[in-house]
């Protein structure tokens, strides 16, 4: 009887091990995808931020400006020497920009936040589409509401997500997911970018470069808020956007790309004494 079974006995083992093997092989497989796939700071609402090519839609091909007015520019030329003194005196006013957590609950006139978004919205945009939305918040309880959803994600994004590497990077910032400005701020600016448009018609809209132009943009504010004499801190709250876009009642097709708590600085605030890299650092000339 065993003379009969042993061949039958190895073919068993050899597809035994056939089986042990592909499995090992499949589970590997799929661990190597999903380590390289694995980007814990990846904000789960803008992944679709990344598609270029989008369908055109035949009402949008119709319902584009084939033909727009161009009218004559100039601009102010200034002599060399006041270009120089002019270029430095910007330089030096953004190079006192810091990211300041500590916000007085002062009052801030509301004709500056007005401005400071008009300035920003007067960045460049891709085809001119302006795929952007500036919410203002300046109601006590909404404010609440919103630190409250941030501090519970970034909790989360402190524990889990963001991994022992980026966390430990923070430690000589001090910060946290406690975020006590975003009730002292006498504003909050919350910058959505559209990640497309709707024509007349209710079809989708193109918007090239949606997140590029909106960056663009947040730096026009940023440095808004710098003359203006105001401090902020650019934060991208992670995984808040559906929440934080529900809260505000704002579209579907706008995603949160950044929130900025606006105020004068508090009388105790500090920041770390970070030094900014060189001219040679940064700039390359060919």
């Amino acid at each position: 009887m065993s003379f009969f079974l042993t061949p039958v006995l190895i073919a068993v083992i050899c597809v035994l091990i056939g089986w042990i093997f592909k499995s090992e092989n499949k589970k590997a497989d799929n661990e190597a995808k999903t380590k390289s796939e694995y980007r814990p700071w990846v904000d789960e609402d803008l992944k679709d931020s990344t598609e270029l090519h989008q369908i055109e839609d035949e009402d949008e091909l119709d319902e584009s400006e084939e033909s727009i007015e161009h009218i004559p520019f100039s601009s102010a030329r200034y002599p060399e020497n006041e270009m120089i003194k002019r270029s430095q005196e910007f330089y030096e006013l953004l190079n006192q920009r810091r990211s300041v957590r500590f916000i007085s609950n002062e009052p801030v006139p509301r004709q500056v936040i007005d401005n400071v978004i008009k300035t920003a919205g007067t960045a460049p945009s891709g085809a001119h589409t302006e795929p952007w939305s500036f919410v203002i918040v300046q109601d006590e309880e909404v404010k609440h509401r919103i630190r409250m959803i941030i501090e519970e994600e970034e909790e989360v994004n402190y524990k889990k997500r963001m991994g022992d590497k980026w966390v430990n990077d923070l430690k000589k910032l001090k910060t946290n997911w406690i975020k006590e400005y975003l009730d002292m701020a006498p504003f909050l600016i919350l910058i959505f970018k559209k990640v497309y448009g709707i024509t007349s018609s209710g079809r989708r809209k193109t918007h090239y470069y949606n997140e590029i132009s909106v960056s663009i943009a947040c730096g026009f504010l940023l440095a808004a808020l710098q003359n203006a004499g105001l401090v902020t801190v650019t934060t991208t709250p992670l995984n808040c956007g559906p929440r934080l876009r529900t809260l505000l009642d704002r579209p579907v097709n706008e995603k949160l790309l950044m929130l900025l708590p606006v105020g004068y600085p508090s009388k105790d605030a500090t920041v770390p004494d970070l030094k900014r890299k060189p001219l040679e650092e940064i700039m390359v000339v060919v």
